[in-house]
């Protein structure tokens, strides 16, 4: 199970943010490192693709997608991880 909490890395500890997680024993974990972006970056970007998804709901993009479908058929093209086929 994959879930996700927020943390600072100090030196070889991390200190948690908010909520810690539940664990009395050693947790494998894997750190991604978040280069902070300015507000005006973060708001331009944020902007940029809510104008992209507006152009797509206008132009009907996914009308003929239907999401069950298109689930079970991308499921079926790929292995499932820790099962043979």
């Amino acid at each position: 199970m994959l879930r996700t909490f927020k943390a600072v890395l100090k030196g070889n500890h991390l200190e948690w943010l908010e909520e810690a997680p539940e664990q009395a024993m050693p947790v494998n974990v894997h750190v991604i490192i978040v280069e902070s972006e300015s507000s005006k970056d973060l708001i331009k970007s944020n902007k940029r693709r809510l104008e992209a998804l507006e152009k797509l709901a206008a132009n009907n993009a996914f009308a003929g997608v239907y999401p069950v479908e298109w689930q079970r058929e991308v499921r079926r093209d790929r292995p499932l991880p820790g099962r043979s086929e």
